[in-house]
Parts: structure tokens; C-alpha cells; sequence
């Protein structure tokens, strides 16, 4: 009995040990890991957020909208992007959120997620990485939800969709451990017109907690209705930049591949 006692003790120690390292390694041995996400493919993105983001050399995720005019208008900017090191991640080919909720007056009744089946909202995001591919080549990508819409009826549309994606990003608010984040609906912070105070405050707090914290931005300096303002934004770069040895600033698709080994080592290491 005693040397089965010991071995278990042992064996826990052992897996204990294994956590705690990789726990530590997981956001690249800094303190946390920060994620500057934008949605919608807009040209604010490439005239005010680029630059911004490559002279801190700085790399973001872009969620794009397919058929956005923007895309076709500029395809040699975003293939530019990609080549250096921002995501092209996929928030579908047109957009499709739930018109049946409240507040949705804006949803157009061609795509309207209410009346779509799976098959075909599934069809679409699949095309669009597609689109993605033909920019980037690459073919590891995240996805965002558009509107933060998971289902369709009483369907996760997602879950047919695990093995396109490292992972994807909802809209509700949070800063998990590497082990608790929802790879299905990753957590974010949306940010429409708060202060450079508050989006800092979010990043200090994931620093103390050893946590996950990602942005998501729309307009950055106009060009969307749901905006904030350029040098609040400008701020909060360089306060990253400043406690970028502390900090791990990468596009959504690194991060996502980091905790997913992660969780998967974890699952390993206490037997599930």
C-alpha cells in the first residue's frame, strides 16, 4: 500500500510539475498575452491601423468580411499585410447576424442568420476561407462570430466548423487562464469609444493575473460607427510597446495554437 501511495504522490507531483511549467511557458514566459483584434475589412484599418501597428512592429488579426468592397478595392494592401505577419482571420462572406433579435433593425433579410440553414452558413465561411487563401496562402486562420451569433435555432454552427479553425472569437467580456479559455468562443473586450485609460487598465489587470486579454475594435480613428478614438488607441500601443518584455502581443492564430498544445498537454497530464 505504501509504495502505491508513493507512486500516486509521485506521479500527481509529477503531473503537477508539468502544468505549472507549461502554465508558465504558454504566453512565451511573459506575464500574459494580449490580442489586437478588428472586424469588418474597412479602410480604416489599412490607412490608420497598419501604420500604426507596424511601426510598433506589431502583429493583429484582421477579421474580413468577404464581400467587402474594401477587399476588392485594396487586395494588394491586405496580401501586403499578410506577408507582414498580420492575420487575415474569417468572419464570413456577408456578415449574417441574427435579425430576429432585438436591436437588430440594421440586419438585411438576405442575410439574416435567423433564416439561414447550417449547411449554408457553414458553406459560406468555408468559402470565404477560400478568398482568405487565395490572398494569404496560408491555410491556419481564426474565425469571429459575426454580431457574436453562435447559433442557429438550437444549433452551434461552429462545431462544424473545429477542423477549419485553430479557434474562434466571440464578443463576451473576460480574461481567462490558458487552461480555462473556450477555444469555441474565445473571450474579448469591445471597445466603442472608451479611453486609452480604461483599455490600459484592462492590460495591467491581465499582467497581474497572468491571463488572456483581447481587443476588439472596429473603427479605429473613424470609418465605422462603432469607433474609438486614434490616439487613445495610439496610447495603448505604446504603453504595450513600453512592457512589451512582460507582455505577448501576437495575431489571434499564435495565441490560439499556444493554448490549444496547451490544454491539450494539460488533458494528457492529469489522464483525461
Amino acid at each position: 500500500m505504501k509504495t502505491l501511495r508513493l507512486l500516486f504522490v509521485t506521479a500527481t507531483l509529477l503531473a503537477f510539475k508539468t502544468i505549472t511549467y507549461a502554465q508558465q511557458s504558454v504566453w512565451n514566459n511573459k506575464q500574459c498575452a494580449v490580442v489586437l483584434t478588428y472586424d469588418d475589412a474597412i479602410d480604416a484599418d489599412l490607412d490608420n491601423v497598419m501604420p500604426a501597428l507596424d511601426s510598433m512592429n506589431f502583429k493583429g488579426t484582421f477579421y474580413l468580411i468577404g464581400s467587402s468592397p474594401v477587399i476588392n478595392s485594396r487586395l494588394s494592401e491586405w496580401r501586403l499585410a499578410a506577408k507582414h505577419g498580420h492575420e487575415l482571420g474569417n468572419h464570413a462572406l456577408f456578415h449574417p447576424c441574427d435579425g430576429s433579435l432585438p436591436g437588430r433593425s440594421f440586419v438585411k433579410a438576405d442575410h439574416d442568420l435567423s433564416k439561414y440553414t447550417v449547411a449554408r452558413a457553414v458553406d459560406e465561411i468555408r468559402v470565404n476561407n477560400v478568398l482568405l487563401k487565395a490572398i494569404d496562402g496560408k491555410s491556419k486562420r481564426t474565425f469571429a462570430y459575426p454580431c457574436g451569433d453562435r447559433q442557429i435555432g438550437n444549433v452551434y454552427f461552429y462545431d462544424q466548423l473545429k477542423k477549419d479553425f485553430v479557434g474562434a472569437r466571440g464578443v463576451s467580456g473576460g480574461m481567462p487562464s490558458a487552461k480555462d479559455v473556450p477555444l469555441d468562443n474565445i473571450n474579448c473586450y469591445s471597445i466603442n469609444g472608451h479611453s486609452a485609460e480604461y483599455m490600459i487598465d484592462l492590460v495591467k489587470k491581465a499582467q497581474q493575473t497572468h491571463t488572456l486579454l483581447v481587443f476588439l475594435f472596429h473603427g479605429v480613428g473613424g470609418g465605422h460607427s462603432i469607433n474609438v478614438d486614434a490616439q487613445a488607441h495610439s496610447k495603448l500601443l505604446h504603453y504595450l510597446k513600453a512592457n512589451e518584455k512582460n507582455i505577448w502581443i501576437a495575431p489571434m492564430v499564435d495565441v490560439a495554437e499556444k493554448i490549444s498544445t496547451y490544454q491539450t498537454g494539460v488533458s494528457k497530464a492529469i489522464g483525461k
